[in-house]
């Protein structure tokens, strides 16, 4: 049952915009000594504070931002190593009760088709998605009472259930409507990864403006909704901005806000932090024309900032961004992208001259799974769909148990090579597939005795016909 609860809308949050301009004003002109201290406490594997992140912000010299693009680049492989984790967006729905000014599922318009997935027809998106080689979704769904928790969890049960081939789907990220705490727990219960909802804009007078009806004009519900889906159980959660709709510096002040939030109340943060740019879209003219269009340059700039703000947290890069633009970005401390991705209500099973009209925005990468997984190996990164960690219950603070002393690396770089090495013998081209082969012997080599053998193991067993290997 679809729940929509009212709550004050201007009741007091944790965003204090005064205070973020306060933070923004008085750390003007930074001197490189006081960013360079910023940026070893950030290697140090340290949060920054909100007043060290406007610091960073406020850097003008182009040595300066050298020297932080640097620094993103060596923290993310200390934390991260050269692992890349991949996904696939699913859209199951576009009906839409909202009226984002800036959305193409947006109740008024009346230029898009609108559609959700019979069962049926998600079965058969799982395994055009499968027979690529995707084991990672994010499925997406329209705000609209017909999307209910049940409804929701339905459509998760369906994609965990459907196997094609040697392949299947291990792990549902979720971007859908903020939920009752009641709502969270249903959904819970069919084993969902992590709960996705980007605030938008976190600038209130912007927000009011940009969502004039529908629930989500409820700007304090939003801000609070992943604070109950912790209290549902659900500890891994995710961030986000669309940077275009304010001030680039002021959203990713509010991201930091959220994350101390998330932090002081429950103990441990987001687990992912989007960063999307508005997009062009059908039938909504503000897309085209955002209102702080944000620069390549200056993206770059917040992606290398958030890398720093917040070391043990996943970077999502999307395919929003074009490819070339990517390929950069990625050095800055991503850790995770989505490609081969279509955003049309069911695009991935057929040929649908409508893709574009039933799409929320428009993509500006649109290579293949093989295409972007054969570019990664050439920069000799691991391309992985590891799943292992949430299904062995290395989530929320748990996770952090282990990803603050440097533990991940014992888990994520075999894990990874596991499933480069299941991509590589039930999917690959040609070419991918020897490439790939390289980047496991050259990965092996950088393993110690033990690791070695274990890795060695688990490869040969795949080679052998096991999958879903994993420590």
């Amino acid at each position: 049952m679809y729940v929509f609860i009212k709550e004050k809308d201007t009741q007091k949050t944790f965003i204090d915009e005064k205070k973020i301009k306060e933070n923004l004003s008085s750390n003007l002109n930074p001197d490189s000594e006081k960013i360079r201290n910023i940026l070893q406490k950030s290697l140090d594997k340290q949060r920054l504070d909100p007043d060290e992140v406007a610091t960073l912000l406020n850097a003008k010299d182009e040595k300066q931002w050298e020297e932080i693009f640097e620094a993103a680049r060596t923290l993310k492989e200390k934390v991260y190593g050269n692992r890349i984790v991949l996904f696939a967006p699913l859209y199951i729905g576009n009906d839409c009760i909202n009226d984002c000014e800036y959305c193409g599922f947006r109740i008024s318009n009346k230029e898009v088709v609108r559609k959700t997935l019979s069962f049926e027809k998600l079965k058969e998106e799982v395994k055009a998605l499968v027979s690529k080689g995707h084991k990672r979704l994010i499925v997406v769904y329209g705000e609209h009472p017909k999307y209910s928790p049940e409804f929701i969890a339905k459509t998760i049960e369906i994609i965990y259930n459907t196997k094609h081939g040697n392949g299947e789907i291990r792990r549902v990220n979720v971007n859908a409507a903020p939920q009752t705490v009641e709502g969270y727990k249903i959904i819970k219960e069919v084993g969902i990864g992590t709960y996705q909802i980007f605030q938008e804009t976190y600038h209130y007078p912007t927000y009011k403006k940009l969502h004039p009806r529908g629930p989500k004009s409820n700007f304090a519900w939003r801000l609070y909704g992943l604070d109950r889906a912790m209290l549902a159980g659900i500890d891994d959660v995710g961030i986000g901005a669309l940077f275009g709709l304010y001030d680039w510096k002021f959203e990713v002040m509010g991201l930091i806000y959220h994350t101390l939030h998330l932090e002081e109340r429950f103990g441990v943060g987001p687990h992912t932090i989007s960063f999307p740019r508005i997009e062009p879209a059908v039938g909504t003219p503000i897309a085209e024309r955002p209102p702080y269009q944000v620069s390549d340059k200056d993206f770059k700039k917040l992606v290398a900032i958030l890398r720093l703000a917040v070391p043990y947290t996943g970077l999502i890069l999307t395919a929003r961004e074009p490819a070339d633009l990517r390929r950069e970005v990625l050095k800055l401390g991503v850790s995770q992208i989505d490609a081969g991705s279509s955003i049309g209500v069911g695009s991935y099973s057929e040929t649908d001259p409508e893709v574009i009209r039933k799409s929320q925005f428009i993509l500006g990468d649109t290579r293949t799974l093989d295409e972007v997984i054969y570019e990664l190996l050439k920069e000799e990164y691991i391309p992985s769909f590891c799943t292992a960690c949430y299904r062995a219950g290395r989530t929320g603070e748990h996770f952090m148990e282990f990803a603050i002393p440097g533990f991940v690396k014992r888990f994520c770089t075999p894990n990874a090579l596991f499933t480069l090495n299941e991509y590589l013998n039930d999917y690959a081209s040609e070419k991918t597939y020897k490439e790939g082969k390289k980047v496991l012997e050259k990965e092996i080599e950088k393993l110690d005795e033990k690791q070695k053998n274990i890795v060695l193991d688990g490869l040969e067993r795949i080679n052998k016909g096991d999958r879903d290997v994993r420590l």
